[in-house]
Protein backbone atom coordinates (compact mmCIF):
# COMPACT_ATOMS: atom_id res chain seq x y z
CA UNK A 1 0.00 0.00 0.00
CA UNK A 2 1.36 3.40 -0.94
CA UNK A 3 0.90 6.94 0.29
CA UNK A 4 -2.72 8.02 0.72
CA UNK A 5 -3.89 11.61 0.45
CA UNK A 6 -7.32 12.94 1.31
CA UNK A 7 -9.28 15.01 3.77
CA UNK A 8 -10.57 14.17 7.23
CA UNK A 9 -13.42 16.39 8.42
CA UNK A 10 -12.14 19.04 6.02
CA UNK A 11 -8.48 18.73 7.07
CA UNK A 12 -6.11 17.65 4.28
CA UNK A 13 -3.71 14.84 5.10
CA UNK A 14 -0.88 12.72 3.74
CA UNK A 15 -0.85 9.22 5.22
CA UNK A 16 2.04 6.76 5.10
CA UNK A 17 1.15 3.11 5.74
CA UNK A 18 2.81 1.06 8.47
CA UNK A 19 5.98 -0.85 7.77
CA UNK A 20 5.65 -4.61 7.75
CA UNK A 21 3.00 -7.08 6.68
CA UNK A 22 1.05 -7.49 9.90
CA UNK A 23 -2.67 -7.79 9.31
CA UNK A 24 -5.35 -5.87 11.14
CA UNK A 25 -5.53 -2.31 12.45
CA UNK A 26 -2.22 -0.57 13.20
CA UNK A 27 -1.32 2.18 15.66
CA UNK A 28 -1.65 5.82 14.60
CA UNK A 29 0.81 8.71 14.77
CA UNK A 30 -0.58 12.15 13.86
CA UNK A 31 1.69 15.06 12.94
CA UNK A 32 1.46 18.80 12.40
CA UNK A 33 4.05 20.44 10.18
CA UNK A 34 6.05 23.64 10.46
CA UNK A 35 5.24 26.97 8.83
CA UNK A 36 8.89 27.13 7.82
CA UNK A 37 10.05 24.57 5.28
CA UNK A 38 8.59 21.93 5.11
CA UNK A 39 5.35 23.89 5.31
CA UNK A 40 2.81 21.39 3.94
CA UNK A 41 1.67 17.95 5.04
CA UNK A 42 3.16 16.33 1.92
CA UNK A 43 6.51 18.06 2.35
CA UNK A 44 6.63 17.20 6.07
CA UNK A 45 5.92 13.55 5.26
CA UNK A 46 8.94 13.55 2.93
CA UNK A 47 11.20 15.27 5.47
CA UNK A 48 10.26 12.95 8.37
CA UNK A 49 8.73 9.79 6.87
CA UNK A 50 9.72 7.58 9.83
CA UNK A 51 9.97 4.60 7.53
CA UNK A 52 10.32 1.50 9.64
CA UNK A 53 7.63 2.40 12.17
CA UNK A 54 4.78 -0.15 12.16
CA UNK A 55 2.14 2.57 12.47
CA UNK A 56 0.16 4.83 10.21
CA UNK A 57 1.90 8.21 10.09
CA UNK A 58 -0.79 10.71 9.18
CA UNK A 59 0.49 14.20 8.47
CA UNK A 60 -2.28 16.79 8.84
CA UNK A 61 -2.26 20.07 6.96
CA UNK A 62 -2.16 23.24 9.03
CA UNK A 63 -4.75 25.99 8.33
CA UNK A 64 -4.17 27.89 5.06
CA UNK A 65 -1.35 25.51 4.11
CA UNK A 66 -1.02 22.89 1.37
CA UNK A 67 -4.41 22.18 -0.14
CA UNK A 68 -5.90 25.04 1.91
CA UNK A 69 -3.37 27.59 0.73
CA UNK A 70 -5.04 30.65 -0.82
CA UNK A 71 -4.09 30.77 -4.50
CA UNK A 72 -1.35 28.21 -3.95
CA UNK A 73 0.89 30.90 -2.43
CA UNK A 74 1.98 31.98 1.04
CA UNK A 75 0.98 35.60 0.42
CA UNK A 76 -2.22 35.37 2.46
CA UNK A 77 -0.32 33.92 5.43
CA UNK A 78 2.28 36.68 5.28
CA UNK A 79 -0.48 39.27 5.14
CA UNK A 80 -1.98 37.88 8.37
CA UNK A 81 1.44 38.00 10.01
CA UNK A 82 1.82 41.63 8.99
CA UNK A 83 -1.65 42.48 10.30
CA UNK A 84 -0.93 41.05 13.76
CA UNK A 85 1.75 38.40 14.28
CA UNK A 86 0.04 36.89 17.30
CA UNK A 87 -3.68 37.62 17.18
CA UNK A 88 -4.25 37.27 13.42
CA UNK A 89 -1.62 34.66 12.64
CA UNK A 90 0.07 32.48 15.28
CA UNK A 91 -2.72 32.03 17.84
CA UNK A 92 -5.55 31.42 15.31
CA UNK A 93 -3.45 28.82 13.49
CA UNK A 94 -2.73 26.90 16.70
CA UNK A 95 -6.28 27.14 17.98
CA UNK A 96 -7.91 26.12 14.69
CA UNK A 97 -5.57 23.16 14.17
CA UNK A 98 -6.21 21.92 17.72
CA UNK A 99 -9.97 22.49 17.56
CA UNK A 100 -10.43 20.69 14.25
CA UNK A 101 -8.35 17.70 15.37
CA UNK A 102 -10.98 15.64 17.27
CA UNK A 103 -13.33 15.51 14.27
CA UNK A 104 -10.40 14.79 11.96
CA UNK A 105 -9.34 11.91 14.21
CA UNK A 106 -12.81 10.37 14.04
CA UNK A 107 -12.77 10.67 10.25
CA UNK A 108 -9.29 9.13 10.01
CA UNK A 109 -10.42 6.13 12.04
CA UNK A 110 -13.29 5.70 9.57
CA UNK A 111 -11.03 5.96 6.51
CA UNK A 112 -7.90 4.08 7.56
CA UNK A 113 -7.28 0.67 9.22
CA UNK A 114 -5.99 2.15 12.47
CA UNK A 115 -6.62 0.80 15.93
CA UNK A 116 -8.66 2.59 18.56
CA UNK A 117 -5.88 2.88 21.13
CA UNK A 118 -4.06 5.98 22.32
CA UNK A 119 -2.19 7.75 19.53
CA UNK A 120 1.26 9.19 19.02
CA UNK A 121 1.58 12.86 18.12
CA UNK A 122 4.41 14.82 16.55
CA UNK A 123 4.73 18.54 15.89
CA UNK A 124 7.42 20.69 14.31
CA UNK A 125 7.83 24.40 15.11
CA UNK A 126 4.31 25.91 15.28
CA UNK A 127 2.99 22.39 14.77
CA UNK A 128 4.72 21.61 18.05
CA UNK A 129 2.50 24.18 19.75
CA UNK A 130 -0.51 22.38 18.24
CA UNK A 131 0.69 19.03 19.59
CA UNK A 132 1.16 20.60 23.05
CA UNK A 133 -2.28 22.23 22.89
CA UNK A 134 -3.84 18.88 21.98
CA UNK A 135 -1.95 17.29 24.88
CA UNK A 136 -2.75 19.88 27.55
CA UNK A 137 -6.39 20.22 26.50
CA UNK A 138 -6.76 16.41 26.52
CA UNK A 139 -8.36 16.28 23.07
CA UNK A 140 -7.53 12.58 22.67
CA UNK A 141 -5.81 9.79 24.62
CA UNK A 142 -2.10 10.10 23.78
CA UNK A 143 0.51 7.38 24.11
CA UNK A 144 3.60 9.40 23.18
CA UNK A 145 4.54 12.96 22.16
CA UNK A 146 7.46 14.08 20.00
CA UNK A 147 8.42 17.68 19.24
CA UNK A 148 10.98 19.05 16.78
CA UNK A 149 12.22 22.63 17.22
CA UNK A 150 8.85 23.38 18.81
CA UNK A 151 7.15 26.69 19.54
CA UNK A 152 6.99 26.16 23.30
CA UNK A 153 6.36 29.78 24.27
CA UNK A 154 4.48 31.80 21.68
CA UNK A 155 6.05 35.05 22.95
CA UNK A 156 9.39 33.90 21.58
CA UNK A 157 7.86 33.14 18.19
CA UNK A 158 6.17 36.54 17.94
CA UNK A 159 9.54 38.27 17.85
CA UNK A 160 10.83 35.89 15.19
CA UNK A 161 7.76 36.48 13.01
CA UNK A 162 7.93 40.25 13.35
CA UNK A 163 11.59 40.23 12.38
CA UNK A 164 11.63 37.45 9.77
CA UNK A 165 8.22 37.27 8.09
CA UNK A 166 6.96 40.83 8.22
CA UNK A 167 10.26 42.64 7.74
CA UNK A 168 9.13 45.17 10.33
CA UNK A 169 11.71 46.79 12.50
CA UNK A 170 9.04 47.84 14.98
CA UNK A 171 8.48 45.93 18.23
CA UNK A 172 5.25 43.99 18.56
CA UNK A 173 2.48 46.22 20.05
CA UNK A 174 1.47 44.17 23.07
CA UNK A 175 -2.00 44.68 24.56
CA UNK A 176 -3.79 43.16 27.54
CA UNK A 177 -5.60 40.76 25.20
CA UNK A 178 -2.47 39.65 23.35
CA UNK A 179 -0.58 39.15 26.64
CA UNK A 180 -3.41 36.91 27.86
CA UNK A 181 -3.28 34.93 24.62
CA UNK A 182 0.49 34.56 24.91
CA UNK A 183 0.07 33.29 28.48
CA UNK A 184 -2.38 30.66 27.22
CA UNK A 185 0.20 29.47 24.68
CA UNK A 186 3.11 29.29 27.12
CA UNK A 187 3.51 25.56 27.65
CA UNK A 188 6.31 25.95 30.18
CA UNK A 189 3.89 27.82 32.43
CA UNK A 190 1.22 25.22 31.62
CA UNK A 191 3.41 22.18 32.31
CA UNK A 192 1.13 21.21 35.20
CA UNK A 193 -1.67 20.72 32.64
CA UNK A 194 0.14 17.67 31.22
CA UNK A 195 -1.75 15.43 33.61
CA UNK A 196 -1.58 12.20 31.59
CA UNK A 197 2.24 12.35 31.52
CA UNK A 198 2.89 10.38 28.31
CA UNK A 199 6.51 9.80 27.28
CA UNK A 200 7.75 12.98 25.57
CA UNK A 201 10.73 13.52 23.29
CA UNK A 202 11.94 16.98 22.29
CA UNK A 203 14.44 17.23 19.43
CA UNK A 204 16.25 20.56 19.39
CA UNK A 205 18.53 21.70 16.60
CA UNK A 206 21.88 22.98 17.77
CA UNK A 207 21.49 25.83 15.25
CA UNK A 208 17.84 26.58 16.03
CA UNK A 209 16.88 30.08 17.19
CA UNK A 210 18.46 30.65 20.63
CA UNK A 211 15.14 31.68 22.18
CA UNK A 212 13.48 28.46 21.02
CA UNK A 213 16.36 26.38 22.38
CA UNK A 214 16.07 28.15 25.72
CA UNK A 215 12.34 27.52 25.81
CA UNK A 216 12.84 23.86 24.88
CA UNK A 217 15.21 23.33 27.79
CA UNK A 218 12.78 25.11 30.12
CA UNK A 219 9.91 22.86 29.05
CA UNK A 220 11.95 19.73 29.60
CA UNK A 221 12.98 20.94 33.07
CA UNK A 222 9.39 21.86 33.99
CA UNK A 223 8.00 18.51 32.86
CA UNK A 224 10.73 16.48 34.56
CA UNK A 225 9.88 18.21 37.85
CA UNK A 226 6.24 17.16 37.49
CA UNK A 227 6.44 13.70 35.90
CA UNK A 228 6.21 10.71 38.19
CA UNK A 229 8.87 9.14 35.94
CA UNK A 230 11.17 12.03 34.87
CA UNK A 231 13.26 9.78 32.63
CA UNK A 232 10.28 9.58 30.27
CA UNK A 233 10.94 13.20 29.30
CA UNK A 234 13.86 13.30 26.87
CA UNK A 235 15.81 16.09 25.16
CA UNK A 236 17.95 15.29 22.13
CA UNK A 237 20.16 17.90 20.51
CA UNK A 238 21.04 17.50 16.81
CA UNK A 239 24.26 19.15 15.53
CA UNK A 240 24.02 21.16 12.31
CA UNK A 241 20.21 21.34 12.52
CA UNK A 242 18.82 24.85 12.09
CA UNK A 243 15.12 25.64 12.42
CA UNK A 244 13.81 24.46 9.02
CA UNK A 245 13.92 20.78 8.13
CA UNK A 246 13.84 21.25 4.36
CA UNK A 247 14.99 23.64 1.65
CA UNK A 248 12.79 26.47 0.44
CA UNK A 249 10.12 26.79 -0.76
CA UNK A 250 9.16 23.73 1.25
CA UNK A 251 5.79 23.25 -0.44
CA UNK A 252 6.42 19.94 -2.22
CA UNK A 253 8.11 16.69 -1.14
CA UNK A 254 11.88 17.00 -1.47
CA UNK A 255 14.97 14.87 -0.73
CA UNK A 256 15.88 14.72 2.94
CA UNK A 257 18.48 17.11 4.23
CA UNK A 258 21.27 15.31 6.12
CA UNK A 259 20.21 16.86 9.44
CA UNK A 260 16.56 15.96 8.82
CA UNK A 261 17.65 12.38 8.17
CA UNK A 262 19.25 12.34 11.62
CA UNK A 263 16.03 13.67 13.18
CA UNK A 264 14.03 11.08 11.24
CA UNK A 265 16.21 8.31 12.62
CA UNK A 266 15.83 9.57 16.19
CA UNK A 267 12.04 9.76 15.84
CA UNK A 268 11.84 6.35 14.19
CA UNK A 269 13.75 4.61 16.96
CA UNK A 270 11.88 6.48 19.69
CA UNK A 271 8.40 5.72 18.31
CA UNK A 272 9.41 2.08 17.78
CA UNK A 273 10.29 1.93 21.47
CA UNK A 274 7.08 3.64 22.57
CA UNK A 275 4.81 1.51 20.40
CA UNK A 276 6.23 -1.69 21.87
CA UNK A 277 6.10 -0.44 25.48
CA UNK A 278 3.47 -1.95 27.72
Amino acid sequence: MGTITGTAAGVPFTALPPTGSAEGPAPLIVTWHMLDAPRTDAAFAAALPMTGVPAWRVHLGMPMCGARMVGGRVDAIIELARKDALMAFLAPFVHQAAEEFPAALVALRDQLPVDDGPIGVLGGSLGGAVALEVLTMRRAPIKAVALVNPAVRIRSVVGLVVTGMTGSGEPYPWTAESRKTADELDFVARAEDVTAQPPLLLVSGELDHPALRTDAAALIDALRRRYAHPDEVELRTVPDLSHPLADEPGLEPAPQRPAAKVVDGILTQWFLRQLTAK
